[in-house]
């Protein structure tokens, strides 16, 4: 589904992926791991087309993404629900998830509310509310939703569980194993190694800009090298 060839992306004189390569295939769960600055942003970033590389190539469905604005890869089946998760503050959830819907111009956008009213029942709860008054487990969970109303086919997740709860944490991840397994394929940037790493399917590690490590999640999980600078293991 989704291939990255040799990717280089910069920041000015920065230079902030250094020859990335790797695959997801259809209805995976992929985990990118890697401490701060290691580049899984800006991966997620350059998929999405936020950022241009300066080399490389990103193939979706065998077609390149270079060049195409960020609005056009939505409408190719690519949402990316970003660190922080930048939701529209002043709106209200049901105006957010609107604005997911903002590209398509079929009949099933009140089919996709419903859906994501399904799979989180407290947006609908809370769908007049103005979403800068959300706490931040309901804000994520807005900010997925949102991404879910493109009705994409691959998507991108960036830290879904900065910031919350260790309760709403294991929800979140709960959530996003039930999405991958109604078909959407899932690519997830984690800090929290050990539960990317139990959803995940297979793995990769990126440090400096480039990828150190690749391989199923539970060879990850069982490796000395991760377990010492990810799992929090001597």
């Amino acid at each position: 589904m989704l291939e990255v060839r040799d990717l280089h992306v910069s920041y000015g004189e920065i230079r902030a992926l250094r020859g990335v390569s790797f695959e997801v295939r259809q209805g995976e769960i992929v985990t990118l791991l890697g401490s701060n600055g290691a580049g899984k942003t800006t991966t997620l970033r350059a998929l999405s087309g936020l950022l241009h590389p300066r080399e490389g190539d990103i193939l979706f469905q065998g077609q390149s993404l270079l060049g195409v604005a960020s609005h056009a890869i939505v409408h190719r089946g690519i949402t990316h629900v970003p660190e922080g998760r930048r939701i529209f503050n002043r709106l209200t959830v049901l105006e957010n998830l609107e604005m997911g819907a903002f590209t398509r111009a079929d009949t099933g956008v009140r089919e996709d509310m419903d859906r994501v009213f399904s799979i989180f029942p407290r947006l609908q709860e809370r769908r007049s509310q103005v979403a800068g008054t959300l706490s931040g487990g309901e804000q994520q969970m807005l900010a997925i939703g949102r991404a879910l109303m493109a009705r994409p086919t691959l998507l991108l997740l960036d830290e879904p569980s900065m910031g919350l709860a260790p309760v709403l944490v294991e929800q979140i991840f709960e959530t996003v194993l039930a999405i991958n397994k109604q078909g959407v394929t899932i690519l997830l940037v984690e800090q929290n190694a050990a539960m990317a790493l139990s959803i995940a399917g297979r793995g990769y590690v990126l440090e400096t800009g480039g990828i150190a490590l690749e391989g199923s999640a539970r060879n990850l999980a069982d490796n000395p090298e991760v377990r010492r600078a990810y799992l929090g293991e001597a």
